[in-house]
This record gives structure tokens, sequence and C-alpha cells, in this order.
């Protein structure tokens, strides 16, 4: 009957835990347009036109791109130490679990005293050994009556879910950053070839200039220049080859190599960038993992005001212990059972403050967290209508520069023929090849653009990721049905 009595008073302390005090989570709105303002002359994504989940990289159509941004989940560093804070912030969860169960201990101790006695004379003496055990099991539970335990258990299961967003857009960024860095690196293969084309040319009009020099048309200042042109263009093609290093070996350090154990085959970057698919604004909330661990950190300080509400409540912990205690190593029987069971409650009747303090820091940092959620928002969209308008606004600047370029390359052709037939200086000639190798460069930086552009728009967008993908709350909680489900 006295154990019944016991547990009866513990299935009424967990009728009792139901409540939860604090604010109930609701997601705070968000600053969100209708629709992007450098939207123009696009065509708005179906979901079918969606970026592939995970691989958006897949669409520059680049096997090398494909091999190299494949390495990223599995060597490079960052994301390794992301996906270890993640693990912890699981590890957070189950410590916050444990406190809805009572801890139990068992112990044991024995002691063996002898006693003798002293002899004299002829007469004996009587000694005595005596053994004492004890065995007892002890166990303590603080109740969840105010629900402190459950908002902490709330709250570690939203940093877990903060944690796992962060090892996606650690994935994302680096990702990213090993895309700009291929295609710069393209770029500057592209310009390498570029230059090493114009070397062959310059060669050509300074044969031409020598030439001319020979026969007494052009003066041997000619010939310098000329020359000049041939070793700067050549010096130009050398130092390209340092920034092209910088570029394979920070692609290497991406994919968490020594750069020596890389070496990428030049190849000259593409003419065109893909078309990135923009789905309407309200999909971005969704797919972007900074947003989703802002929100996911609002809700995680929400649950701690609830965590702070709680202290103000009294606590409530049962304890018990069972056990044997008597003569002999184990002194297990019903004459030696020994056990007890208890209730304890305790109320801080003054703290000077400390808990409203503690509450008002609470709900201050759950405003400071929808402040940065809405800011996280609004940097979202300015960074879309951003590559929007580069994409936009280069696509057409390349057209007018490659008619720039055709424009010079006209111009080159003319005075070449013009100086050969001796009608107009070399000087002309020199400035005409000087702006065409400038218009060249100039169309190459825009190509190189257009691609950096795709890779920062497609960032912008979340690449290939869905909010979905965070693990739920169920999935991060122990399987045992003891716990509530958040």
């Amino acid at each position: 009957m006295r154990t019944w009595g016991f547990f009866s008073a513990l299935l009424m302390a967990l009728g009792l835990a139901a409540c939860t005090v604090g604010p109930d989570y609701e997601r705070p709105s968000a600053p969100e347009p209708t629709k992007y303002k450098e939207l123009k002359g696009w065509k708005v994504a179906t979901p079918s036109d969606a970026l592939d989940r995970g691989a958006w990289w897949s669409v520059f159509k680049d096997p090398k791109l494909d091999w190299l941004e494949s390495q990223v989940d599995i060597s490079n560093q960052t994301v390794i130490g992301a996906e270890a804070a993640y693990r912890l912030a699981q590890a957070a969860v189950k410590e916050a679990q444990a406190g809805l169960f009572p801890t139990v201990n068992v112990s044991y101790s024995g002691t063996g005293t002898h006693n003798g006695s002293a002899t004299s004379g002829s007469g004996g003496g009587i000694s005595s050994t005596v053994f004492t055990s004890n065995l007892s099991g002890n166990a303590s539970w603080q109740l969840d009556i105010w629900g402190q335990i459950r908002r902490s258990i709330e709250s570690n299961i939203a940093g877990a879910q903060v944690s796992a967003a962060d090892l996606a857009n650690a994935k994302l960024s680096t990702q990213s950053l090993l895309a700009t860095a291929y295609f710069n690196l393209r770029a500057a293969d592209s310009l390498k070839t570029l230059l090493d084309q114009t070397v062959v040319i310059f060669k050509r009009t300074l044969v031409i200039t020598e030439n001319q020099f020979k026969a007494g048309t052009a003066s041997r200042a000619d010939v310098a220049t000329a020359q000049a042109q041939v070793y700067n263009t050549q010096a130009s093609a050398l130092s390209i080859q340092v920034s092209r290093a910088q570029f394979e070996h920070a692609i290497a350090a991406l994919i968490g190599k020594p750069p020596a154990e890389l070496t990428i085959p030049p190849t000259s970057l593409p003419f065109n960038p893909p078309t990135i698919p923009v789905s309407v604004p309200s999909t971005l909330l969704e797919r972007r993992p900074d947003i989703a661990a802002a929100e996911r950190q609002m809700q995680q300080e929400n649950a701690l005001i609830g965590v702070a509400i709680a202290a103000y409540y009294p606590a409530v912990t049962l304890s018990a212990s069972y056990g044997f205690a008597g003569l002999g190593p184990l002194a297990i029987s019903l004459a030696n059972e020994v056990w007890s069971a208890g209730v304890s409650a305790s109320q801080i009747v003054f703290d000077g403050g400390l808990r409203s303090a503690e509450v008002d820091a609470a709900r201050a940092t759950y405003d400071q967290a929808v402040a940065n959620y809405r800011q996280t928002v609004l940097t979202a969209f300015q960074q879309v209508e951003d590559q929007l308008a580069a994409i936009r606004i280069l696509a057409k600047e390349i057209r007018v520069e490659d008619q720039a370029v055709k424009a010079a390359q006209t111009e080159v052709d003319v005075f070449l023929n013009q100086y050969q037939a001796g009608t107009v200086a070399f000087t002309s000639v020199v400035v005409a090849q000087a702006t065409l190798l400038s218009d060249q460069e100039t169309a190459l930086t825009i190509r190189q653009d257009r691609f950096l552009a795709a890779v920062s728009l497609i960032e912008a967008l979340g690449g290939g990721w869905e909010v979905k993908e965070l693990p739920s709350s169920r999935e991060l909680e122990v399987a045992n049905p003891l716990i509530p489900h958040f």
C-alpha cells in the first residue's frame, strides 16, 4: 500500500507537468516583396525548372567543375567542422532530454569488524568478527511541472536545426567560393591564350616593320616600338601565370588537398553562362539556409523566455531509496529491508530582481533574433536583385563590347595595310593594336563577370537547398514515449 501511494503521487505530479509557461513560438513576419524589381525579361521558373538539389553546379555542364565540387563534402575542413558542430548540437538535445527522467544510482558498502581479547596467565580470551553490509538504490526526480525542462529541450532542438542550417550554409558558401575560383582560373587561361595569340600577331607586325626599315620607309624607332610591343605582351602573359597558380592553389585548399596534389589543365572560359531559373520571391524564405538558421534561432531564443519565466515557480523534487542493511556480506532479506520516499519543494522568495532581469534579458535576446532574421531576409533579397541586375546588364554590355572588338579589329587591319603602303605612320598601327587588345581584354572580363554573377545568383537563391531538408523535431528527439514532441 505504501508503495502504491508513492507511485500515485508520481502520477499526480506527472499530470501537473502538463503546464508549460512562457510564450509559444510563432514565426514573425518578414519584409517580402511580391516580385523582383530586376526580373525584367526573365521567365519566372516553374517547379520543373528548379536547380538540382545539392548539385546546383551541374547547370554549367563542366565535368571538371562537377568533380571538384563533389570533393567539398568529403574533404573541406570548414564543412567538416560545421558537421561536428551539428553533432554537438544533437548531443545537447539529448542532454536536455535527460532532465525529464529521474536520476538513479546504486551503492554498496560492507564493513568487517574484528574484536580479539587479550590472554593472561593460563586463561583464554574470546574474539569475534562481525561483517555488516548496506545495498541500496537511490532515485531523485525534479518534476517538470512548469515546463522549464521541456522549454530547454525545445530551445536545444531549435539550436540543432540552426546548426544543421549552418552546415548547409557552410557547404553552399564553400561550393560558391570554389566555383568562383574555378571560373577565375578559366578566365586566366583565356587571357593567357589571348595574350599568346597577340604576341604572334605583334611578331608579324615586327617583321613588317623590320622589312619597312630595310626598305628605308620606317625608322629604327618604329622597329624598337614593335619590339617593345612583343616584349610587354610576353611579360603580361607570364604575369597571368601567377594569378592562375593562386586560383589553382585556392581550389586545392577548398577541396581539402595540398596544392601539390592538384593540377587543373588549362581550358578556355565558355562564352555564355547558363540561364539560372528564378522562382517567385516567397520561395526564397524556404531556400536560403542562412534564413532558415535565423528563423530557427528565433524559436531557440523564444523557448529560453519560458525557461527564464519557469524560475519564478517552485522546484519540486521527488526522492526515494530502497535497499537492505544488516549482518553479512549481502544482507538481502525482508527483515533487513530499508526504504524511504519523500517530496521536497523550494521557492525563491527574494533574489534582488535577478529572475526579472533574466526574463528581460531573454526577451531582449529574442527581439534581437527577430531583427537579425528580418535583416537576413532583406539582405537575401538585395543579393538576388544585385545579381539579377548584373546578369541582365552584363548581357547587354557583352553585345556592345563584341561590336567594339570587331570595329577595333577592322581599324587595325586598315591601318596595317596603310602602313605597309606608306600612307600612315607606325604610331597609328600601335595605337590601333593597343585599343584592340584592350577591347578584347574588356570583353573577356565581361564574360568572366557573367559567370561570376551566375554563381553569385545561384548562391543568393540558396543553391538547390530547401528548408524541408532540415531535421525535424521528431528526428532530433530521443525515441522515448515519455518525451513530449514539439
